[in-house]
């Protein structure tokens, strides 16, 4: 039997290796992020309570499934990670969480209420053609009731899955379709076949089956809160100026 071999890593070559594998402005943004956050709840006085750290803590416990004091220290040990530094962790997400709501939750209603259009949603199916006549014949003839949406998307859609439940799309908000594609299916009239939508992807042939309007429920509020706050960080750590003392760590 190999007799484990033990690895001493100093500060220095921790951040060596962090350099050469590409891994340092992640670990930067991170900790500007981090400061970022630290700094902004400490103006805004936020503070985290023992009875929401034990609750943020039992709730992470359940999620990543360690329920024992076993599976607890097993995690603990893959991290790395003390009880002091676990509490930190926590404390740290609680606190952002709070940062978030302090910032935008004010912001929330005024913003949804001006780029409502963005949060429409459509349900539709879709084939796409690489030849653009063949989509053109394949619109008229279901217009005509010659074949069914169904049959074209069974016969022309190569993605076997996609085929069985021809061409479906699901729901799919606006701004996850291509403007050119947008432009048309939101301003349809459903349930309506729309004339070929021309892309660099091919020739789209689409069914818009519904469109849902935007309404701002819970999922969305929390949704447009970490849309917010991922700008406003973005800006906040981009106008951070670095200095890590790279040849002081020896």
């Amino acid at each position: 039997m190999n007799a484990v071999k033990t690895i001493k890593i100093t500060p220095g070559e921790f951040l060596h290796q962090a350099k050469i594998l590409g891994q340092l402005p992640t670990m930067i943004e991170a900790i500007s992020t981090r400061q970022v956050i630290q700094t902004t709840a400490q103006t805004a006085k936020l503070d985290v309570t023992t009875k929401e750290l034990q609750q943020a803590a039992d709730q992470f416990r359940q999620m990543n499934q360690l329920y024992s004091a076993e599976a607890t220290l097993a995690w603990f040990e893959k991290y790395r990670l003390s009880l002091d530094e676990f509490e930190e962790f926590i404390h740290h997400t609680i606190l952002s969480q709070k940062v978030v709501d302090h910032l935008f939750s004010d912001q929330v209603e005024p913003y949804f209420y001006e780029h409502r259009l963005v949060y429409e949603r459509a349900i539709f199916y879709e084939v796409i053609f690489q030849d653009e006549e063949l989509a053109l014949e394949s619109f008229y003839a279901i217009q005509e009731a010659e074949i069914s949406f169904s049959e074209v998307a069974r016969e022309y859609i190569q993605d076997q899955e996609l085929q069985r439940i021809g061409g479906y799309r699901g729901t799919v908000s606006r701004k996850d379709l291509k403007p050119e594609l947008s432009a048309v299916v939101f301003a349809s009239t459903p349930p309506t076949l729309l004339q070929p939508v021309l892309t660099a992807q091919g020739s789209h042939l689409i069914f818009v089956e519904e469109i849902i309007p935007a309404q701002l429920n819970e999922p969305l509020k929390v949704q447009i809160m970490a849309e917010l706050f991922k700008e406003w960080l973005k800006e906040k750590v981009q106008a951070i100026e670095i200095d890590f003392a790279a040849n002081k760590c020896e």
